[in-house]
């Protein structure tokens, strides 16, 4: 079979990297409504569940069995059964259905009918309820700062840009397990020059991760890991019980914990059980709320992509984290591992959370390059930021990140890195030297900073161990250096431990060490008008992006020295049969002395003159004062040549070949695309206008094309049309102008 040589290109595209596939229900690899997942059921007999979707009490699984004693509300289930799931999809999104009432609701919901019901609502309506059921009221954004070199003055940079960005939370992790205390206190020491009271945590094996918060060197945690079938939790030798109690461990010593989950893990690890992602991720957000969590981060996660092959796939991830924040639980949405290479699909899955606002729009932006991104890559990275930023502003939209200038971010980087050179210098561990620190301000990534002497770090990492370093002894360390702001920081996140204020749902640390979650800044959202709206201070810091400029400099242009055109009278009509005008607009080489490619106005018009004078024509120079549409300048110059002849020009280098007996806005030819016109273009556009007058054969002059010219310059485009349409005299007749060139 013959193939055109559009669909190879296509082929070449980068969607095409990957494998999308069909359902198929036996290996777990269906999105939603799944043929075998089961029909809800609900039986209390006294109180106590008998029956679970399908399965007697006899039957339960270990998931089941933790469900049914922790994670079912007797009263809410009588409320439940008597709705229908048309009804209750309805209210979800209903406006005047508050977000209280949803919340008990669903805790009389099982697994299959959390699943069925969220599965009723399209994008659209996933999004909306998603917008009313975000437990704290202001979405929030968390970051990741690794480095393949675990380079600590590095890592303590980017945590200080990150939180100077307004990332509310900072993970780090290692390749080196061995790393983590030194890692730890990188970004912790980091993330507290950028922002006080940033919460940073060490992504690691749940024992190490735990001692790590113990000893104060982090603040949060989202390592303990549910699944939604058995024997995926006897993999990973566990049960919800362990989960819950390793929760309870986190808790008892103030430290935030949310768990993780996400669609696909199951079918991943080849124990799916035949059932539908979505119904699988509903048992995990069960259990999770059954065991106390505050939170989640799901949506995907590492399994993401294996989601997206699937058809409804996206709509899935988005049908959990609605299911999740319906929980009443905090969502950190899965929108930091890669989802697709084609930048369209990537930014098709981010709008289901970026648009209604989760308490976590990414669980990890990257925010340095991806090849430094020790998560295994990142759907949006620090290349991305500008975009990121600017879709906010597009949207109208907080999203988390806010802008920063280069200044401040060169700033906020080398104060962190000498930080932490500090605490290393204080704590006698391995010297990081003014190189590293001066490397790591300005670096692009890891690869330009010098190597380490590894097993010195990793010796160095085993005594925050062995010698229970821990947060205060960091603190004390930064005091001594002279960092005392930094260091009264950290003691600040000791405190919030004691004070246990970020165990609340959805908890970060907002301006003067507030503490905002679900509790004391509740989503209230109900309807058009009420809820969060990026608007006052809040916006007009959001939408000022440093390569944001002032639409009145666009304009300006240099008007130093006197216009080296002469007047020389009205125009008149022309009565020799070579002559060409050329028709110039009300502000050419007057207010406007260059085309919007950055030629000199002279230039043009010399090389036009040049190009009629080598075909044996005249050219005539007019100025046209009633219009500034190139068409009407270009009829209105014809209509005076003698040949009825003329080139129309507008400031902006736009240009046109008109000829007299032409409706206005018909001609010879246009030549529309400004930017990529050059003198040599001009000259030709001259020599065709003088074999028009002479009635030669003419050739088009060839044009090229730019697609992505008009997103460049239409700002410019429409600022310098601005400037020529303000000098148009309407009743003024046209000028003769003569061009004197030094």
């Amino acid at each position: 079979m013959s193939v055109s040589r559009r669909a190879e290109a296509r082929a070449e595209r980068e969607l095409r990297r990957e494998t999308l596939i069909e359902a198929s229900a036996e290996l777990g690899l269906v999105a939603l409504n799944g043929p075998a997942d089961p029909e809800p059921s609900l039986v209390l007999e006294g109180g106590r569940v008998v029956e679970l979707d399908g399965r007697p009490e006899a039957a339960f699984d270990v998931i089941d069995r933790f469900v049914a004693a922790h994670g079912i509300d007797p009263g809410a289930a009588a409320e439940a059964a008597a709705l229908a799931d048309g009804e209750i999809a309805r209210r979800l999104v209903d406006v005047d259905v508050p977000r209280e009432a949803l919340v008990r609701l669903s805790a009389g919901l099982t697994p299959a009918r959390l699943a069925r019901i969220a599965a009723m609502l399209d994008p659209v309506e996933l999004m909306f309820a998603l917008k009313k059921l975000r437990a704290r009221r202001r979405p929030a954004n968390q970051a990741h700062v690794t480095n393949r070199k675990e380079s600590p003055a590095l890592l303590a940079a980017d945590a200080a840009e990150a939180a100077a960005r307004g990332f509310a939370e900072i993970e780090t992790t290692v390749g080196v397990a061995r790393y983590a205390p030194l890692n730890a206190i990188a970004i912790l020491a980091g993330s507290q020059v950028g922002r006080p009271g940033v919460l940073t945590q060490c992504s690691v094996e749940e024992r190490r991760n735990l001692q790590l918060g113990i000893q104060g060197l982090t603040a949060y945690s989202e390592t303990l890991s549910v699944y939604g079938t058995e024997p995926c939790f006897v993999d990973g030798d566990d049960t919800p019980w362990s989960k819950a109690f390793l929760a309870s461990a986190y808790a008892s010593r103030g430290i935030k914990v949310r768990f993780t989950s996400g669609a696909g893990s199951e079918a991943l690890m080849g124990h799916a059980q035949g059932c539908s992602m979505l119904y699988l991720e509903a048992r995990c957000l069960c259990a999770v709320r059954a065991a106390g969590s505050q939170g989640v981060q799901n949506g995907g996660i590492s399994t993401v992509a294996l989601a997206l092959a699937l058809p409804g796939g996206t709509r899935a991830i988005l049908a959990e984290n609605l299911i999740a924040a319906w929980l009443d639980l905090e969502v950190a949405s899965g929108n930091d591992a890669i989802a697709s290479h084609s930048p369209i699909r990537k930014t098709a899955k981010l709008m289901g959370q970026f648009l209604p606002g989760t308490d976590f729009v990414t669980s990890g932006y990257s925010v340095m390059p991806r090849y430094d991104n020790m998560f295994g890559g990142g759907n949006y990275d620090s290349d991305d930021l500008d975009e990121w930023l600017t879709i906010q502003r597009d949207w109208q939209v907080d999203a988390g990140i806010e802008p920063l200038s280069e200044e401040e971010a060169v700033a906020v980087r080398e104060r962190a890195a000498r930080a932490v050179q500090a605490v290393f210098a204080e704590l006698e561990f391995p010297e990081i030297t003014d190189e590293e620190v001066a490397l790591a301000v300005t670096a692009r990534d890891s690869r330009d900073l010098p190597d380490r002497d590894r097993a010195a770090d990793v010796a160095a990492g085993d005594r925050v161990l062995d010698e229970g370093i821990g947060g205060v002894d960091v603190a004390l360390a930064l005091d001594r250096a002279g960092f005392t702001d930094v260091a009264e920081a950290i003691l600040g996140l000791q405190r919030l431990r004691v004070a246990a204020d970020t165990l609340q749902t959805a908890a970060i640390v907002g301006p003067g060490w507030a503490v905002e979650s679900a509790v004391n800044d509740p989503n209230d959202y109900r309807g058009p008008g009420s809820g969060y709206r990026l608007e006052g201070e809040r916006w007009k810091l959001l939408r000022a992006l440093p390569h944001e400029v002032d639409p009145a400099t666009l304009a300006l242009q240099d008007r130093s020295g006197e216009p080296k055109l002469v007047v020389r009278g009205e125009a008149g009509a022309g009565t020799q049969p070579d002559e060409v005008v050329i028709a110039i607009g009300p502000a050419f080489l007057d207010r406007l002395r260059e085309t919007i490619g950055g030629l000199p106005h002279e230039a043009v018009l010399t090389a036009i003159a040049d190009g009629v004078r080598a075909e044996g024509a005249r050219p005539r120079i007019v100025r046209v004062l009633r219009s500034s549409d190139v068409a009407f300048i270009g009829h209105d110059g014809a209509a005076l040549s003698g040949s009825g002849i003329a080139v129309g020009l507008q400031s902006k280098g736009t240009a046109v070949i008109h000829r007299a007996d032409l409706q206005p806005l018909d001609n010879l030819e246009l030549f529309g695309m400004a930017p990529l016109l050059t003198l040599e273009s001009y000259r030709a556009i001259g020599r065709n206008a003088a074999a028009y007058a002479l009635a030669q054969p003419v050739g088009p002059v060839p044009v090229e094309l730019d697609n992505f010219a008009r997103a460049k310059l239409i700002v410019k485009t429409t600022l310098l049309h601005a400037a020529e349409t303000e000098e148009i005299d309407p009743g003024a007749r046209p000028l003769e102008l003569a061009l004197e060139l030094a």
